[in-house]
């Protein structure tokens, strides 16, 4: 079994508690309101806008063992660099203030899970960084296709709305069979860091999407 396997079914109870949040439930089952829409896309902002320079911090602190990683962290920036414009593009497509929301604060899930990922790359292990990676890419597999389809279907918004959520579902099915290639490349030691560290972003990224308002909250208002 590869290690991508492997952490794939060690974090398989954090995966399925990321999964049950309520707003994850109601937006496949179609019960989605613009207003949570937005306020997701809002959150998704406002860590994404961190993900090119969290690879560029990650690039220049990755310790000699890790060098070989250089090349594909570069290939990720190239990738990854302006899809938080995806972004904004698709909150003024579904009616929303995307200047409002560039000029916003996060809330304070979306703030602490970007702030520990800049620690961890500062202060720990860099190869733990891929921990991230590996929940963020694998939920958007798992999910942003088929969110997309559904929201659309209860929204009427246009495909300019959705441009986020259907590339990133595309993009990131060739994105994690490249990160299985990395991880299984890793020493033991280092696979271990990206074990836990994923543990831990599947908590905090999980509680970004607790914290969004549901269908039913915003449907009584």
């Amino acid at each position: 079994m590869s290690f991508y396997d492997q952490l794939i079914a060690a974090t398989e109870p954090e995966r399925r508690a990321l999964m049950s949040a309520p707003i994850i439930a109601d937006c496949l089952q179609g019960r989605v309101t613009r207003a949570s829409y937005l306020a997701f896309l809002g959150q998704a902002y406002h860590h994404v806008r961190h993900t090119t320079p969290l690879l560029m911090l990650l690039g220049g602190r990755l310790p000699e063992r890790l060098a070989w990683l250089r090349r594909a962290v570069a290939e990720y920036i190239e990738e990854e660099i302006g899809h938080e414009e995806w972004i904004l593009n698709d909150i003024a497509a579904a009616g929303g203030d995307a200047a409002a929301v560039r000029a916003s604060a996060p809330e304070l899930p979306a703030e602490l899970m970007v702030a520990y990922a800049y620690d961890l790359v500062n202060r720990g292990n860099p190869a733990g960084f891929f921990g991230m990676v590996f929940v963020l890419e694998g939920t958007s597999v798992a999910l942003a296709l088929a969110a997309a389809d559904r929201i659309q279907q209860a929204l009427g918004l246009p495909d300019a709305a959705f441009s986020y959520l259907r590339s990133h579902g595309t993009l990131d099915q060739e994105h994690t069979r490249h990160l299985a290639n990395l991880l299984d490349k890793m020493t033991a030691d280092d696979q271990a860091e990206v074990l836990r560290c994923a543990r831990i972003f599947y908590r905090l990224y999980g509680d970004i999407f607790r914290a969004l308002p549901g269908w039913k909250e915003t449907s009584c208002n």
